[in-house]
């Protein structure tokens, strides 16, 4: 096996893991959490249509991809591909204020006081990141998570491509091992083969995400 089919191996093992979560169920409002992949709000959208929720908050300013590709906040740019998708304007609330996703629960928490249950919406390979933001930030909420149906390496965004989102992914696990004691996330305990290809991707050079010093939630 050449290092680069097995960095794709590694790779696919991260994604799998970070990805497992998908459920859904009818909820007072879906919570989106923008990024540069609008495949997400297109996946809100239709569980919008579908009739889980009549409240879309769209939530996110900028990060680290974004504040490079885009002059307004991700809020925005979502909030116009929801209504070309057909939501309409009074069912969409738009926070574009949060920079990451601690920021992003704890604004949409604020915004939906009366909320009991929400639809968590992100990458697939966000979605234990956000569980476990969702964990620290709001807890007692009856939580669900979902993310539109993305095979990797061959459907990831060409925004960032596979090399990117490789180093995004390298990223998450770090944050995961390091946010608990900072306090910006639930403490999850990784298993050894993921923490395995998690060292091999960065040892092939995948750091450019890693946390540095306290980094950010």
């Amino acid at each position: 096996m050449t290092s680069d089919t097995l960095t794709i191996k590694r790779a696919a093992e991260i994604w799998n893991y970070l990805a497992a979560l998908n459920s859904r169920a009818r909820c007072d409002a879906i919570v989106l959490c923008c990024s540069y992949d609008l495949r997400t709000c297109d996946h809100a959208c239709e569980l919008m249509h579908s009739g889980y929720a009549d409240t879309l908050l769209l939530s996110g300013n900028t990060g680290n991809w974004t504040r490079h590709i885009w002059s307004e906040p991700e809020a925005e740019i979502y909030y116009r591909r929801a209504r070309s998708n057909g939501i309409a304007a009074q069912q969409i609330i738009v926070e574009s204020g949060a920079t990451n996703f601690g920021e992003n629960i704890s604004f949409s928490r604020q915004l939906l006081a009366n909320a009991s249950s929400v639809t968590f919406i992100s990458k697939p390979y966000s979605l234990l990141r956000v569980k476990l933001t969702v964990e620290r930030y709001w807890p007692g909420i009856e939580a669900y998570f979902s993310a539109p149906e993305i095979i990797f390496p061959d459907e990831v965004s060409n925004v960032v491509g596979v090399l990117g989102v490789i180093d995004e992914m390298v990223g998450d696990i770090d944050r995961i091992q390091r946010y608990p004691a900072l306090g910006y996330q639930a403490p999850h305990t990784l298993p050894a083969e993921i923490i395995g290809a998690w060292r091999y991707l960065i040892a092939q050079g995948f750091t450019h995400h890693l946390v540095i010093d306290h980094g950010e939630p």
